[in-house]
């Protein structure tokens, strides 16, 4: 394996010798690529390789895949259950799978997955991965950002880490129902809508959210790492707005800052494939008059500690 070390130290993205699979790093703060495998037929030990890169890297990507619904459900069962999405209904036949469409003519200020976020964070068990078809990508524009939230954690100083070791974040989409309102409103648009996205929500239960560790543990790396982001992250239990907000920026602006970042360029028929727990993420709206047409499915997530 050869090593590639972040500038701080903190985080090796150097890839492992695989026998059933091929991975090649995207940054030294995360992500890479798997070459040499089909999704749509994956033997037990190369799906194991998979599992183990996806927790190594936070994220993974495969190029040219020719996946069916199907595919994508049994490729999403792999890893567990299916998990619950707060926002869409499922194509037809396949509930578990849910489209992200948005179509040429739309102009929109707003698109799915903008902001800098952690999937669904306001349930109380969020997703724990996220896997993402992309069938019919842009020629340019709707990269994906993601952030790597265990090296985040792992920069902190000492004193930061035991400030906020017993704290909770409270997760709340209130923000995100708002904008949603706000756009509908100004696009005149029917209710729920979002770009060429149908939204199948429950507003309430959203703003309610959940309290989660503000530190979080990864379940089967034991990792540490940061449980903030800029969307979703609405207070601390026990603390005032203005005792809460100071420190709530702080911690989702060095979760995100450049060092700590990858950036994903999509093609025709690549999969993704994210931890959820341990990485933020956050699309791009540039790239109005070209279609892109994704679909995706989450596994089902423990409850955050």
């Amino acid at each position: 394996m050869k090593s590639i070390t972040h500038p701080t130290g903190l985080f090796d993205n150097g890839a492992k010798d695989y026998k059933h699979i091929t991975a090649i790093p995207l940054a030294a703060a995360m992500g890479a690529e798997i070459q040499g495998v089909d999704l749509s037929n994956v033997s037990d030990y190369a799906f194991a390789e998979i599992e183990a890169a996806l927790y190594r890297h936070k994220l993974i990507f495969f190029r040219e895949q020719d996946i069916s619904f199907t595919d994508h459900e049994n490729i999403t069962l792999r890893f567990g259950d299916f998990g619950t999405d707060a926002y869409t209904k499922g194509v037809e036949g396949h509930k578990n799978i849910q489209p992200v469409i948005k179509e040429a003519t739309v102009e929109t200020k707003m698109v799915f997955g903008s902001g800098w976020h952690t999937d669904s964070a306001f349930l109380d068990c969020p997703p724990a991965i996220a896997i993402n078809y992309g069938k019919d990508m842009p020629p340019y524009g709707g990269d994906t950002l993601f952030a790597n939230s265990v090296l985040a954690y792992n920069s902190l100083s000492p004193a930061m880490k035991e400030m906020i070791a017993p704290l909770k974040v409270w997760m709340s989409a209130k923000h995100v129902v708002s904008s949603m309102q706000a756009e509908k409103q100004s696009q005149q648009r029917k209710s729920g809508e979002l770009g060429s996205l149908e939204l199948d929500v429950d507003t309430q239960k959203m703003i309610e959210g959940s309290y989660h560790p503000l530190v979080r543990t990864h379940p089967v790396s034991g990792e540490k790492s940061l449980y903030v982001d800029k969307t979703y992250a609405c207070g601390i239990e026990g603390m005032t707005e203005e005792e809460s907000r100071p420190l709530l920026d702080f911690l989702a602006g060095f979760v995100t800052q450049e060092s700590f970042v990858c950036r994903l360029k999509w093609y025709n028929n690549t999969v993704i494939m994210w931890d959820n727990r341990i990485c933020l993420h956050q699309a791009f709206n540039d790239y109005d008059g070209y279609r892109r047409e994704m679909y995706r499915a989450v596994v089902m997530g423990e409850k955050p500690e």
